[in-house]
């Protein structure tokens, strides 16, 4: 296929659509998770059930973002986006009208591959029409509208549930998706050719997928105490990686390229990019239960401790991206480390010294340094990574937040709640386990300062490949 002009076509306007339909994707799913206790309670089911409705829908989204760059190259920007609007559509239906909970477990599994689609679209988009020198304004534009669902999420879906259904989230949202199709459909263009006899190498897809499920499912049965079952799928999953590994060295049809980790530039940005989102996702899960059982707490100032931060890291994310295209890597990469680093060092010596407004500023300062490192990595990592290989690392970029967001939330709630001294009350306990998380980020933290290092002071990097609009 032969690529379009983009000089005619506004590449925000085209970014925004598909961010928008991104958007709904998580807010949806953000908001399932304050329904559990009234999905609990009309299908009957325990609440070690219900949590796949969000673990699945995540697990689906990661393995629909495996195959993005796959998808890249064999079909068009209009045809991702329509399917990924059709999916996203036909889970509402489901959803909104499912008669038990295996209806709507299947309508969420449905409607993860629109973020599955979207989330990589919306970033191959921008590497296709922008030029290197505005990747990190463009980004840090994207994310702003992806980042304010998780914020808004809970809050959506708490007050739907209050004054009418859980089922009005679908039924609302629908309409939205209708609209965003038929407007993405009118403005989204190609400007790429594509190839319609790119072989899909589904081998190596069951293999990877059913390695992340095991991880996953395994995951969970450690977070339950089940070691035995933990133990048998971690195995399980390692050697379904190495098959996986050693299929790919004799590969003929498309997936991804394993040569991508021959990028320095994409390694020591994926590898900060994970670390990254695992102690966002984890710390998000640790500090609301934390304010609770220290310093007893209500939910509701549970989930106001994160707003501040939330709306800065969702916000500011257009001010980050500027910082990476005007002062290059240095500026926006070590500062938010450092930021995020002396947040993690207050809460592991002074946590219970802080009180509810310490917490609260502590996370501020964490979010603000964690969102300015976590979007400019992946920039910072696309803008000089060979063109080639820029597809298969948005791929591996979306599938890693999506699994280490996972494990994130799993081993800090391990962590929080691994001391149990006779002579402790449990709020000391706690206090005590969420210490140990604490360590493990600041940890995170001085790694993540090694790895930039070796990212902005790279050699021979690749020039500007990006169309100048």
């Amino acid at each position: 296929m032969e690529a379009q002009n983009t000089r005619h076509t506004n590449p925000m306007i085209v970014v925004a659509v598909v961010a928008l339909m991104s958007f709904m994707g998580i807010l949806t799913e953000t908001s399932m998770n304050v329904t559990f206790p009234a999905l609990m309670k009309e299908f009957h089911v325990p609440l070690n059930t219900v949590q796949w409705v969000t673990a699945g829908y995540l697990l689906m989204a990661a393995l629909v973002m495996l195959t993005s760059a796959y998808m890249k190259r064999r079909f068009t920007n209009r045809q991702l986006f329509t399917a990924a609007a059709i999916l996203f559509s036909s889970g509402d239906l489901i959803c909104g009208l499912a008669t038990n909970f295996w209806v709507l477990l299947a309508g969420r599994l449905i409607q993860a591959g629109c973020v599955g689609l979207c989330t990589p679209l919306m970033v191959n988009i921008i590497l296709d029409v922008v030029p290197q020198h505005k990747l990190g304004t463009y980004i840090g534009m994207a994310n702003l509208i992806i980042l304010i669902a998780p914020a808004l999420g809970p809050t959506f879906g708490g007050a739907v549930v209050a004054f009418n259904s859980w089922r009005m989230i679908f039924w609302s949202t629908l309409p939205v998706a209708l609209v965003l199709m038929l407007l993405g459909m009118k403005v989204i263009k190609q400007y790429a050719p594509t190839d319609q006899h790119y072989a899909f190498d589904w081998t190596r897809f069951l293999l990877l997928g059913l390695a992340l499920v095991s991880l996953i499912v395994g995951l969970n049965a450690l977070g339950e105490m089940q070691l035995g079952t933990f133990v048998g799928l971690l195995i399980v999953s390692i050697g379904l990686t190495i098959l996986f590994v050693k299929r790919s060295h004799t590969a003929t049809k498309a997936l991804f390229s394993l040569q991508v980790f021959k990028q320095p530039a994409f390694l020591y940005s994926f590898l900060p990019y994970i670390m990254l989102q695992f102690a966002n996702v984890g710390i998000n899960f640790l500090l609301p239960n934390y304010v609770q059982d220290v310093f007893q707490a209500t939910s509701l100032v549970g989930g106001l401790i994160l707003l501040p931060g939330s709306l800065f890291n969702g916000f500011g994310q257009p001010l980050y991206g500027w910082l990476l295209d005007r002062f290059g890597g240095k500026v926006p990469l070590y500062t938010g480390d450092i930021l995020f680093t002396l947040a993690l060092v207050g809460l592991m010596c002074w946590g219970p010294q802080l009180g509810v407004v310490g917490i609260t500023i502590a996370y501020l300062i964490f979010a603000i340094g964690r969102s300015m490192a976590f979007g400019n990595s992946v920039a910072y990592g696309l803008k000089h990574i060979d063109k080639e290989f820029q597809n298969d690392a948005n791929a591996l970029y979306n599938t890693g937040q999506q699994v280490t967001g996972a494990i994130g939330t799993t081993v800090l709630a391990l962590l929080m709640g691994s001391v149990k001294r006779p002579g402790y009350t449990h709020a000391q306990n706690v206090s005590a386990g969420s210490q140990l998380a604490f360590i493990l980020l600041v940890i995170f933290g001085c790694v993540i300062f090694v790895f930039f290092h070796h990212l902005v002071n790279l050699k021979n990097l690749p020039e500007d490949k990006g169309v100048d609009l």
